[in-house]
């Protein structure tokens, strides 16, 4: 009779905080069935403290505060076979000597990005009917205006700044709807286009042509900044931008200006860089700046959907399956 395969020795290493929102107790629970425990779970401070816990760690189950998986981590984990991380991003924590290693790495992005999705679409949707702009003046003028003409949900054009997760999310839920999307994203193809329900054009038409652009791009070296006042000033009369991705995509300082200058335009920022703002910016008192506190992102129970992904993951690793959220390492450079 076959012995059952041993259960793999597993550590949970996250911030404290969203510990419980992440890895609710019935999904831990169902980890307990699947692993033995290395220890209790940590703090990254506290395995700093004591790195020689992962000596005998087979699977690394982590999150938001994940350590960074360099040389020094990875000295002290010759038995790591796999990493899953409940969160999106896993750019800040691997390194060319984790990728050298060839241990397959989990991100729980896809979950990530449905609450971010659904607070894009209702934005578009606000933006459409240019709410944020239509309540403003009428708070200031205190009467409702005549009429007002706006683009609505027929027949208008909403922009993507990037098809990555998020984005193709965004366009499967604005696919319902009777609007033309655009896109743009250098390394979309015309057949994630064609999935997606989008038509590929270049950055600048993006903006002078879409009555709401969202953006969904990821923060490197040749996207810092790039949303700077010749792109904003060439948004129509009345558009509304949307910044659920990194703060630092949009040039802040011509921003500001071109806001001041085109009250007319909304700026919807549930990120910024810094984040949060310099107490003096800004973006806290322009009238046509709607300041949100990354309220896009998992929240709340919201994030029980990443802790599950990790378990179903889990599940799959220790049954032998292809991971399914596994990162493709030729294609980590240009995630976010």
């Amino acid at each position: 009779m076959n012995e059952p395969a041993p259960r793999p020795t597993a550590l949970l290493v996250m911030e404290e905080e969203r510990r419980a929102d992440v890895y609710p107790r019935e999904v831990l629970a169902e980890i307990d069935r699947l692993v033995h425990w290395q220890g209790p779970p940590l703090t990254r401070q506290q395995l700093d403290e004591d790195p020689d816990v992962l000596g005998r760690t087979d699977v690394l189950l982590t999150g938001w505060g994940a350590p960074v998986l360099d040389a020094a981590f990875l000295a002290h984990a010759p038995q790591l076979q796999a990493v899953l991380v409940a969160a999106g991003s896993v750019r800040h924590l691997t390194t060319p000597a984790f990728w050298a290693r060839g241990i397959p790495i989990v991100s729980a992005a896809e979950a990530n990005a449905i609450p971010v999705a659904e607070f894009t679409l209702a934005q578009v949707l606000l933006g459409l009917k240019q709410v944020h702009r239509i309540t403003r003046e009428v708070a200031s003028s205190r009467r409702f205006p005549h009429n007002p003409k706006v683009p609505g949900a027929y027949r208008s054009r909403v922009g993507l700044l990037g098809l990555g997760h998020i984005g193709r999310l965004v366009a499967a839920h604005l696919s319902r709807f009777d609007i033309e999307i655009l896109a743009t994203d250098p390394i979309a193809s015309a057949d994630t286009a064609r999935r997606t329900n989008v038509r590929l054009v270049g950055i600048e038409e993006l903006f002078a042509a879409c009555h709401v652009v969202s953006l969904h791009a990821p923060l490197l070296p040749e996207t810092r900044g790039t949303i700077g006042a010749r792109l904003l000033n060439s948004l129509g009369l009345g558009a509304t931008l949307i910044n659920t991705a990194r703060g630092a995509l949009i040039d802040e300082r011509a921003a500001v200006e071109v806001l001041r200058a085109r009250p007319d335009l909304t700026a919807v920022l549930d990120v910024t860089h810094p984040e949060p703002p310099a107490r003096d910016s800004p973006l806290f008192t322009l009238p046509n700046v709607v300041l949100t506190p990354h309220l896009g992102g998992a929240l709340g129970a919201e994030r029980h959907r990443l802790g599950q992904l990790v378990l179903d993951e889990l599940r799959r690793f220790i049954g032998d399956q292809p991971l399914q959220y596994a990162i493709d390492p030729t294609r980590a450079p240009s995630l976010a």
